[in-house]
């Protein structure tokens, strides 16, 4: 086990990495920023075990970054949907998303563009539109697939 201190730092990065840090976090932010709210395609997205699965929703819910809402009663299901805090998060995941088709060594390209809804335009690692300029946030873009798309997953379409 990990230890959950820093002794001697005074680190906003290493206080954020306690919340957000564990491997299936931020994809399953991700997941949930591109319309995967369900524990069932959450899971199938990941292919992360469901007893994972379930501790991880439950740690970004403790921590404000998810909300549970129900949508059936009788069994009763929810869906997972990002809370402001959780939808702060989007600059961290676009950076990290740019920063990884920067280094990847797919030579077709990255696999996912995030575009204005507006205008089209691509979105930059610092969360600007390219085409009008415009400063965005997590619900002023959607993906779309890019030129690495695997070719098995070429006829999908991406979600909003």
């Amino acid at each position: 086990m990990l230890n959950h201190e820093y002794p001697g730092q005074v680190c906003s990065i290493a206080e954020s990495l306690e919340v957000i840090g564990e491997r299936w976090s931020l994809l399953i932010v991700r997941d949930v920023l591109n319309g995967n709210r369900r524990f069932g395609e959450i899971q199938e997205s990941l292919g992360v075990a469901r007893n994972v699965l379930s501790a991880r929703l439950q740690r970004l819910i403790a921590e404000g970054i998810l909300e549970r809402r129900p949508y059936q009663q009788s069994p009763e299901r929810f869906e997972y949907f990002l809370t402001e805090k959780g939808l702060d998060l989007w600059p961290a995941l676009i950076a990290l998303l740019n920063w990884g088709d920067r280094y990847s060594s797919n030579p077709d390209g990255p696999p996912k563009i995030i575009i204005h809804k507006v205008c089209g335009g691509h979105v930059s690692d610092r969360g600007v539109c390219a085409e009008c300029g415009q400063v965005l946030n997590a619900r002023d873009a959607r993906q779309i697939p890019g030129p690495g798309r695997p070719a098995a997953l070429a006829g999908l379409a991406a979600k909003a």
